[in-house]
């Protein structure tokens, strides 16, 4: 590796430990409490030197976005994509959301669910992203309740738009409980596996509990 392949490996290593720390940060204080001051006290950095990587709060916040947004399709979206198409896959993705959760990979629980509810009615390029974010995960959802239809694992008057809907319902209730309630995870997952169950051509494909 020549010098300056170096300088721009060490240089993206930091980078992305400091867009970690970012992500854990706005998972506990929002967007809003993320800037480069409380960041760079966090990280024990000059400020100055994440200068180099982002000229304003807005253009961390925007690369914070994209960092867990990389985040979640590693650790949630890419574990259900070993499974078949269809129920298995799309419960498999329920599952490994709330997985996530339990792990307590980030300090907040969820950077997309903090970050939805502080940027409600709110106009600008910062929440126009999240929107854009939102959006991809509940179209992904359908996607894999239409492939479950098309298969003939789920009916064919299943609406996809809906059952979407109380899935990703459920893993929400699952983050915004799981600190007070300790089986919150538990019942999430129960609650969408018996509506699954109850919905799938042939529950066999599913677990039983």
């Amino acid at each position: 590796m020549t010098g300056t392949d170096g300088r721009l490996a060490r240089g993206e290593r930091t980078r992305t430990a400091v867009l970690d720390a970012a992500v854990a940060l706005a998972s506990e204080a929002g967007l809003d409490g993320l800037s480069l001051g409380q960041l760079a006290e966090r990280l024990h950095v000059s400020k100055s030197g994440l200068f180099a990587h982002w000229s304003s709060k807005e253009e961390l916040q925007l690369a914070a976005i994209e960092h867990a947004r990389d985040q979640w399709a590693r650790r949630v979206v890419g574990p259900a994509f070993d499974r078949p198409r269809g129920v298995r896959r799309l419960f498999a993705l329920h599952e490994s959301r709330l997985a996530f959760y339990s792990e307590r990979a980030l300090p907040g629980g969820c950077f997309f669910a903090i970050a939805e509810f502080e940027s409600t009615g709110r106009t600008g390029t910062v929440p126009d992203r999240l929107a854009m974010v939102l959006a991809e995960w509940i179209t992904l959802l359908e996607r894999l309740v239409t492939e479950a239809v098309e298969l003939g694992e789920l009916p064919p008057d299943t609406v996809p738009r809906r059952l979407a809907f109380e899935v990703d319902a459920a893993g929400v209730a699952a983050l915004l409980h799981s600190r007070l309630l300790a089986r919150s995870l538990d019942d999430a997952r129960q609650a969408v596996l018996a509506r699954l169950r109850g919905l799938a051509t042939d529950p066999d494909l599913l677990p039983h509990h």
